[in-house]
């Protein structure tokens, strides 16, 4: 019998555990260190307040070769930030364009 107990707990654990992976990659934040050593802001507008001497008109994160969310999406993963989730609208030094 404690062998069936133990399983039925496990089950929804499991389930639990399983579910937390399938959670959005958290969102980079303008004031950790590697964004602020790329350079990286929110709006590519900002970057162009900014003064950034690589920024072009146009550069967004959507539109860069590290970002691989879906055309539409507000944000999305950057391969720069492991995965974690940049603003489409975004724009750091790292920008190349997208083939």
């Amino acid at each position: 019998m404690k062998r069936r107990v133990f399983l039925m707990t496990m089950a929804p654990a499991a389930a639990l555990l399983g579910s937390a992976s399938l959670a959005q990659p958290a969102n980079v934040d303008e004031k950790e260190p590697q964004a602020v050593a790329l350079g990286y802001v929110d709006d590519a507008a900002k970057a162009a307040a900014a003064k950034q001497p690589k920024y072009a008109a146009g550069q967004m994160c959507g539109s860069c070769a590290l970002y691989s969310g879906k055309a539409g999406d507000a944000a999305g993963p950057c391969a720069l930030f492991g995965g974690r989730q940049v603003a489409a609208k975004g724009w750091c030094t790292a920008w190349a364009k997208k083939a």
